[in-house]
């Protein structure tokens, strides 16, 4: 069972706490030419395919496209791959964000 991190303001302490914004991330995001944005995620498995609407900034790592999820004013995104954990770490630093596991 992989690990699920999610990136939010909601422990800051002083002052006025902001939650994560689409604008935001979409700005983030666009400056970084290693994700692109998508309103649908979708996985296909051997006997079928799901798809998911939501606000997603999909990471392109080699093969792989690792999903951060914007839901409810935090960022979401599994720890499945290792190579995960640096670049959560950075984009949570650049959101001025803290981090969560579970």
């Amino acid at each position: 069972m992989s690990q699920r991190y999610r990136i939010t303001r909601s422990l800051k302490e002083t002052g006025n706490v902001q939650d994560l914004t689409l604008e935001e991330c979409k700005q983030l995001f666009e400056s970084k030419p290693d994700f692109e944005y998508t309103s649908v995620f979708t996985v296909k498995g051997p006997e079928s395919t799901m798809s998911i609407e939501g606000d997603f900034f999909m990471w392109n790592f080699g093969d792989a496209k690792i999903p951060f999820r914007l839901y409810s004013g935090d960022l979401y995104v599994s720890g499945s791959n290792e190579a995960v954990i640096p670049k959560m770490l950075e984009i949570a630093s650049e959101l001025e964000a803290d981090i969560v596991e579970g």
